[in-house]
C-alpha cells in the first residue's frame, strides 16, 4: 500500500500497524480517495497527545474547533480502536469523546450535533495505544472498498480492496488472460477490468470530505474530470465462471451495471470441468471454506480433484487460491510456490500460488512458507 500511496503524490509515507502514515495537501487527499485500490479509509489526524484516563482524551477532543470543520446539522459517530490500551471500556471512551465534541459545539454555537450510529455524516476515529491517543476525521465516509460498482451481492463477498491486493500480488498484467472459475458476484472481474481500463475506483461514489466546511468543490470537480478522461479503450481477456447459476447471474448483472457486460463473459461451469480459456494466463479464485459454509467434508473431497483438474486443463497457468481452509494446501496434491498471509476481516487466510505444468510439479521455484 505504501507504494500506491506514494505513487499518488503523498510524501513521508511510512508503514504503520494496519496501514500507512503520510503527509499530503487536500488535493492529494482527494486523489487518494478517488484512486486508491487498496486503502479502506483515508483519515485526517486532527490531534494527538499522551493520556492516562478517559478524561485526558475528553480534554484533548474538547479543545478542538470541530465547528470549523463541519456543520452542527450533520450527524456524527465515534469509533474507537485500541492496541494494548490500559483503559477498561472502549465504549465508555467513545461516549466521552462524543460528549467532548458535543460540548465543544455547544460552547461555540449553542447547539450540538446528533448521533447516528447507522449512517453518520461525519465519522470520528479515536486510536489509543499504551500511552498516546490520536483523533481523526474520516475523509472517506463509507469504506473505500464500497466502489458503487455492484448491485447484486452474495452472502459473504470478497471486499474489493482485498481483491485488488490479490491481483497485485499475483503479478497479473492487463495483457495476460485472467480467469476466475468461482467468480460469485464478480469482484475479481470488476477489479481487474478497472485496472485494465484505468478506471478510478472511486468514480461511482461520494466521500466524507465533500461534507467538510473546507471542501474545495472546483478542485474536486477537476480531479473527477481528469479521472474520467484517463479511461483507456483497450482490449483485454478477462472471464469468469461459477457452478451456481444464481451466482453467475449476479456476476453478469454487476458487469452489466458497470457497463462491462460486453467485455467480460461469465459462464455456468464447475471449476472441476471448465476448460482453460487460453493456453496461458492467471487464475484467481476465492473458494468457499468450511468455516463459512459448513461443508468441510465436501471440500476435503473436492481438493484432490481440483489439483487433478488444474494439471489436466490449466498447464502453463499461474493459479492463485485465497482461502482460510488449512486443508486446501494439504489435499490439493500440488506444492505451493508461494504462501502469502492475508486477512479477510478478522479471519487469517493464505494466498496460495500454484504454477501448473501438465503431469508434474513445476519445481522452477522453491516453496515458500
Amino acid at each position: 500500500m505504501a507504494d500506491e500511496i506514494g505513487g499518488l503524490s503523498a510524501t513521508a509515507v511510512t508503514p504503520v500497524p494496519g496501514g500507512v502514515h503520510f503527509v499530503a495537501d487536500w488535493r492529494v487527499c482527494y486523489r487518494i480517495n478517488l484512486w486508491s485500490r487498496l486503502a479502506t479509509r483515508v483519515l485526517w489526524r486532527v490531534a494527538h497527545g499522551d493520556y492516562r484516563t478517559e478524561d485526558d482524551i475528553y480534554a484533548l477532543a474538547r479543545g478542538l474547533p470541530w465547528h470549523e470543520w463541519f456543520a452542527v446539522d450533520l450527524t456524527i459517530r465515534v469509533y474507537v480502536t485500541a492496541i494494548r490500551s490500559p483503559l477498561k471500556s472502549l465504549e465508555f471512551l467513545a461516549l466521552r469523546t462524543k460528549d467532548a465534541i458535543c460540548d465543544a459545539f455547544r460552547a461555540a454555537l449553542g447547539r450540538r450535533p446528533s448521533v447516528d450510529t447507522a449512517n453518520p455524516d461525519m465519522r470520528i476515529h479515536v486510536f489509543v495505544d499504551e500511552h498516546q491517543a490520536m483523533l481523526y476525521l474520516d475523509t472517506s465516509g463509507e469504506p473505500l472498498y464500497k466502489r458503487g460498482m455492484k448491485r447484486a451481492k452474495v452472502e459473504a463477498p470478497l471486499k474489493e480492496n482485498l481483491a485488488a491486493g490479490i491481483l497485485l500480488l499475483s503479478g497479473w498484467k492487463p495483457d495476460e488472460t485472467l480467469f476466475d472459475p468461482m467468480c460469485g458476484s464478480g469482484t475479481f472481474l470488476l477489479e481487474a477490468a478497472q485496472i485494465a481500463l484505468d478506471i478510478a475506483p472511486g468514480l461511482g461514489r461520494n466521500f466524507g470530505f465533500e461534507r467538510f466546511r473546507r471542501f474545495d468543490q472546483p478542485m474536486w470537480k477537476s480531479l473527477v474530470t481528469e479521472a474520467r478522461s484517463s479511461r483507456r479503450d483497450v482490449e483485454f481477456k478477462i472471464g469468469g465462471a461459477d457452478n451456481d447459476p444464481v451466482e453467475a447471474d449476479r456476476a453478469r448483472r454487476n458487469l452489466q451495471y458497470a457497463s462491462l457486460d460486453g467485455k467480460i463473459k461469465v459462464v455456468d461451469a464447475d471449476i472441476l470441468a471448465v476448460t482453460a480459456p487460453a493456453p496461458t494466463g492467471v487464475m484467481v479464485a476465492n473458494p468457499p471454506y468450511g468455516v463459512r459454509l459448513g461443508e468441510q467434508k465436501l471440500l476435503d473431497a473436492m481438493y484432490p480433484r481440483l489439483g487433478d483438474a488444474l494439471k489436466q486443463r490449466f498447464s502453463g497457468w499461474r493459479c492463485y487460491f485465497f482461502s482460510g481452509d488449512e486443508n486446501l494446501p494439504k489435499l490439493i496434491g500440488l506444492k505451493a510456490t508461494k504462501r502469502t498471509p492475508l486477512y479477510n476481516g478478522a479471519l487469517e487466510c493464505r494466498l496460495y500460488e500454484y504454477r501448473i505444468v501438465a503431469g508434474k510439479l513445476d519445481k522452477s521455484r522453491g516453496a515458500a512458507d
